[in-house]
């Protein structure tokens, strides 16, 4: 067995979901076993059963979505994004984007130019919205 790591976003198919929980032969059991005292398990568990499950180790696509600028090395912190990241994140087409501070213009950039909102409006469910970016703010928008 090799161990895999990577992000914790994932999208599963149900086929693999159900070997996880079903498991056909022990796989699924011994990886987590392996895991369970791992702090930052979400990590590896699933990549590893997939790489290593013949049966779906050709079934990954290694993209989780998500704009992120990290640090650099050795990627564990994400940087938080700021007004000076928006066109890399645009020109990216992540539909996700991550780590969101209290930058205020940024903020209000997605929200106008992005989303289509007005200031302290709602987001519309227009199908014309070219990008659509599902955040995570860590912060309270002021």
């Amino acid at each position: 067995m090799i161990c895999f790591v990577g992000s914790a976003w994932m999208m599963l198919s149900r086929s693999f979901v159900e070997y996880c929980l079903w498991g056909w032969d022990n796989l699924p059991r011994i990886v987590l076993m392996y895991y369970a005292n791992f702090l930052s398990s979400p990590e590896g568990y699933f990549h590893t059963v997939i790489c290593n499950a013949d049966e779906f180790k050709n079934t990954t696509v290694n993209h989780d979505l998500h704009f992120i600028s990290w640090d650099n090395p050795p990627k564990q912190h994400p940087h938080f994004l700021s007004i000076d990241d928006y066109e890399r994140m645009v020109e990216s087409h992540a539909p996700f984007a991550r780590k969101f501070g209290a930058d205020k213009e940024l903020l209000d950039k997605i929200d106008s130019e992005l989303l289509g909102r007005e200031p302290d409006g709602f987001v519309t469910s227009n199908p014309l919205i070219p990008y659509m970016f599902i955040v995570s703010i860590f912060m309270k928008r002021k």
